[in-house]
């Protein structure tokens, strides 16, 4: 299948700078200069105008040219044709929602399917899952559908952590991963940390960092090795 995937957990890790833990890895994927349609939709608290200026800052020193999609007077057609595809994070769902709205989920797909490079972080990975219900986010608005891109076979978690606070009692997020386990238990999750991402090229897949991650699968927790073939998720079903 040709997808050219960038599937990053986090836009920073630890005290980084804004994108710090990205722009290596969107080097290696999407070599500079290149002009990047950047998709603010899951961005609430800031306009698209002022998220797409502060990727465009955190990005143009790097050799790239970040455009809003928001500001396309035929987005699908801007999509189409795009050197790559920029998707940033913010609220999972809103991003869904807008999509579905804007009736550009099939061509974010298509686009994808003709070899236009997709670049996500956080929401922007988590919505190129089979579905959104593996997020952390809260369901601020309802999407017509939690049906995501489908461009891997399988669920996300970006931000993972097994860190628990002395003294918290709420429900931690391997409880929350389970929970889709018990109901789900033939759809994986892959769940990716922070300043780590997953690079999909055609068939074969790598979780690109410094940390492992974990998969969620048939009632089970196991590894997640970086900087290894893990290709196999790829066939999930």
């Amino acid at each position: 299948m040709p997808r050219q995937l960038l599937l990053c957990s986090s836009s920073k890790a630890g005290d980084s700078s804004y994108l710090a833990p990205v722009i290596p890895q969107l080097r290696q994927h999407v070599a500079p200069p290149c002009s990047l349609l950047f998709v603010p939709f899951a961005g609430v608290g800031m306009s698209y105008d002022d998220y797409t200026a502060k990727v465009a800052a955190a990005l143009q020193p790097e050799g790239y040219q970040v455009r809003g999609l928001h500001r396309e007077t035929d987005p699908a057609q801007a999509l189409a044709g795009a050197d790559a595809i920029l998707v940033g994070g913010g609220n999972t769902f809103h991003l869904l929602a807008q999509l579905q709205q804007r009736d550009l989920v099939q061509a974010i797909q298509h686009a994808v399917q003709q070899e236009v490079p997709y670049i996500g972080w956080s929401a922007g990975a988590n919505i190129a899952g089979l579905s959104i219900r593996t997020t952390n986010d809260m369901p601020i608005v309802e999407p017509a559908s939690f049906d995501a891109l489908a461009l891997v076979p399988f669920q996300l978690n970006p931000h993972y952590t097994d860190y628990q606070p002395p003294g918290f009692h709420g429900e931690t997020r391997d409880q929350r991963l389970s929970e889709f386990m018990a109901l789900a238990p033939e759809t994986p999750v892959l769940a990716i940390r922070e300043g780590t991402a997953l690079r999909v090229t055609d068939d074969h897949m790598q979780l690109i960092g410094d940390v492992d991650g974990c998969v969620f699968h048939q009632g089970s927790k196991a590894t997640l090795p970086c900087n290894t073939d893990i290709s196999s998720w790829l066939g999930s079903k």
